[in-house]
């Protein structure tokens, strides 16, 4: 449908190029562009229309300007191609949208009245799928825009990267949790990055995400907005650490655990070639995390069972040489009773998990020097000291909330600028609403896409939905965020579950084979979809029956 306007768009240039060859004078291009404006604002056409005309004037000269001022020329609702001229001039928010060559600019057009209005939505991580989930389609049309085209189940991942479970069972394609994304004209899924954001003229620019085999590389366009949600999530913290970025492996998305998986199975075989030291087996076989929150313990607790069972039994030449190292700077599970713990530190450590206190200093390739001068050498280096925001987010000149995220009122609105709202890990409250910024968590995000569905259903009750026409909308009651606890694997069948608000309030707190099981079935059923909950049954049974496949594939 796209290519079939860019056509017929070629065809209309053509037309006014006889137009004007047959009697368009250059000389009236300035009295045609002055006609074009005033019937632009007789009719009460928008300002984008106006210059559209102008643009035409100078080009074809009267006779088009007329042609377009009467309405023969429509612009197109789908993706199609703009001439630099028609684009009014306008600062962008980041350079890359700066570019103002002579090539045409694809684009997904502002709606037209009597159309629904569009919403964009930035991200596809949990806030940006539970919003995708909730929003009325009956009500708006949804475009959104994301470098994947999955979701990932991240408190299972960990999982993924020892063979517990298989990468497809943690991940959603946003077509499943949004079908009108696949199947609905004017509902699009665009496979980009986000580049910038002009928030006066409604439009992001944007980058696609692989440009081999298009036209041009990189692969530019832009969409305009009715309203705009910037979810795009955050990037983990390096605290500008020398060789992090270099050396160590993130643990966010399917990609990082598929990566851990290779390189553990690869030092698993690697170590059993004849001609190693005794000193460079150590080395290869020796497993570091960095960073002693849920992410790293249940990662090294993952680790631990698959050296204790599995290894041990496949790999039984090298298997006194696997070690596990985590290093935190303070106390694991900090955000944990003390209790809990106490009780996950001595468990790590009696199934073979050395911990370390310490603060790293430097990353080499093959070792980590700590603050203290001491240097432990690795294999095998997983990063997981909390997230950040991302590059993207730091470079939008909107209002920041402490940290650096994107500041948003009690409403997740983003109140310098009009139709745009934020949520997930990439926003935070201001400061002058009195609130704290929410941490970085999964239910955090996924419970702001709920509230922010429910806002934007109100608003198009209102007749708020187009752009601008939301100022005076009642947007309900503010968001309230209620903590529901906490939970954490360690390995050998055990958890810990934390159910209270905060660490200072009364509520249940246990840890052991019944936490285990409640970790479980918690996260079982709040897998997205029936078919991935099957996909982690059967992962879990065929694991606990015949152990994790350790098939190194790539």
């Amino acid at each position: 449908m796209a290519w079939s306007r860019i056509a017929r768009g070629s065809q209309l240039t053509q037309s006014l190029s006889r137009i004007a060859s047959e009697g368009g004078a250059a000389t009236s291009a300035g009295s045609a562009l002055r006609s074009a404006a005033a019937l632009g604002q007789r009719a009460s056409l928008s300002s984008f229309h106006s210059l559209a005309f102008a643009g035409l004037a100078e080009r074809y000269g009267a006779a088009a300007a007329a042609a377009a001022a009467a309405g023969h020329f429509q612009l197109s609702r789908g993706i199609g191609t703009t001439s630099p001229v028609l684009r009014p001039a306008a600062e962008p928010l980041t350079a890359e949208c700066s570019d103002a060559d002579e090539s045409a600019v694809p684009d997904l057009g502002p709606t037209r009245p009597g159309e629904k209005p569009r919403v964009v939505v930035l991200g596809t991580g949990w806030a940006a799928c539970r919003l995708l989930k909730d929003v009325d389609t009956r009500a708006y049309d949804v475009v959104c825009i994301s470098p994947r085209n999955h979701m990932v189940f991240t408190p299972l991942l960990a999982s993924t990267c020892v063979g517990t479970l298989e990468f497809r069972s943690v991940v959603e394609p946003v077509s499943r949790i949004q079908s009108v994304l696949a199947t609905r004209p004017g509902s699009y899924f665009f496979l980009a990055s986000c580049s910038g954001i002009d928030t006066r003229r409604h439009e992001v620019y944007c980058t696609a995400a692989d440009s081999d085999g298009l036209l041009s590389n990189p692969y530019r366009f832009k969409v305009a907005y009715d309203k705009l949600v910037i979810a795009s999530g955050s990037e983990p913290l390096t605290f500008g650490i020398k060789g992090v970025a270099e050396n160590a492996i993130f643990l966010r998305e399917v990609s990082h655990a598929q990566e851990i998986r290779r390189k553990l199975l690869t030092n698993l075989m690697l170590s059993e070639n004849p001609g190693l030291s005794e000193e460079e087996k150590r080395r290869l076989l020796h497993c570091v995390v960095v960073g002693g929150g849920p992410t790293g313990v249940e990662f090294s607790g993952e680790l631990s069972d698959f050296i204790m069972r599995d290894v041990r039994e496949r790999y039984s030449h090298v298997k006194d040489y696997v070690k596990v190292t985590l290093i935190e700077a303070n106390e694991i599970l900090s955000s944990f009773d003390v209790g809990l713990r106490q009780y996950a530190t001595n468990h790590l450590s009696k199934y073979g998990v050395n911990l370390v206190r310490g603060v790293v200093k430097e990353v080499k390739p093959t070792e980590i020097v700590l603050s203290d001068g001491s240097h432990v050498p690795y294999g095998l280096l997983v990063w997981s000291t909390g997230v950040g925001p991302s590059e993207f987010v730091r470079s939008l000149p909107l209002p920041k909330a402490p940290g650096g995220r994107i500041g948003v009122d009690e409403w997740l609105r983003v109140p310098s600028v009009d139709d745009v709202f934020a949520l997930g890990d990439c926003a935070g409250f201001l400061e002058h609403t009195g609130r704290a910024v929410l941490p970085a968590l999964a239910q955090v995000a996924e419970r702001e896409g709920k509230y922010l569905a429910q806002v934007l259903g109100r608003i198009s009750v209102q007749d708020g939905g187009k752009a601008h026409c939301a100022v005076k909308a009642d947007l309900g009651e503010p968001f309230v965020y209620k903590h529901i606890g906490s939970m954490a694997s360690v390995g050998r069948y055990k958890a810990l579950v934390d159910l209270r608000e905060n660490k200072d309030a009364k509520g249940v707190s246990m840890a052991g084979f019944v936490s285990w099981l409640m970790w479980r079935s918690a996260y079982l059923t709040r897998v997205v979809s029936w078919r991935n909950r099957f996909y982690v049954a059967v992962n879990w049974a065929t694991t606990l029956v015949f152990g994790r496949d350790n098939t190194r594939i790539g």
